[in-house]
């Protein structure tokens, strides 16, 4: 079951479905979804995807997913789950509202993932996949440590980055550029 996790300003914690109206409403803004896998989706694709959450990840403890909360306000969404991207691997994968952009909220959610990930489960590294244009997520991914390994072409033009975080092994703890 996905755990609750906190930072200093914000609560992660497993989707109820209350959360419905708000996810929908981060996932429909376009700001937001353009990053997001293929794009801004409809509406009722993304209420789909909600519910899914609870069938086809929660029920079956695929992997985990949090809604993000800062004073009890959602704020975002996140997850880590297995990756084909590097084979074997898990990508962190994070989406936060538009209101909580440029306060340092995506750093502070993007660390307490990696060191769910390293910590709770036994990570090596953790992987994240950005659009080359979101300079403000490769901005975060980099702060924290995460290297540029590759460029991933997509078949409809745009060049995907993958970049990834390694637990440093000697130690068992992150390095963070500051």
């Amino acid at each position: 079951m996905t755990p609750e996790l906190r930072t200093d300003r914000l609560v992660l914690e497993p989707y109820v479905p209350a959360d419905e109206e708000d996810f929908v409403a981060l996932f429909q803004d376009t700001r937001v979804s353009q990053w997001m896998g293929d794009g801004p989706e409809s509406e009722e694709s993304d209420r789909a995807l909600f519910w899914r959450v609870f069938t086809h990840v929660y029920e079956v403890n695929k992997f985990d997913v949090w809604a993000v909360r800062e004073n009890g306000v959602y704020v975002g969404h996140a997850e880590i789950k297995p990756t084909e991207v590097v084979p074997g691997g898990h990508e962190l994968i994070y989406a936060l509202t538009h209101a909580a952009w440029g306060r340092g909220l995506g750093t502070e959610l993007a660390e307490a993932i990696c060191d769910y990930g390293f910590e709770t489960l036994g990570l090596d590294a953790v992987h994240a996949t950005i659009a080359e244009p979101n300079t403000g997520s490769i901005a975060v991914m980099e702060k924290i440590g995460f290297l540029h390994v590759r460029d991933k072409p997509e078949e409809d033009g745009p060049v995907t980055k993958v970049m990834t975080l390694k637990r440093p092994s000697a130690l068992g703890i992150v390095h963070r550029v500051s």
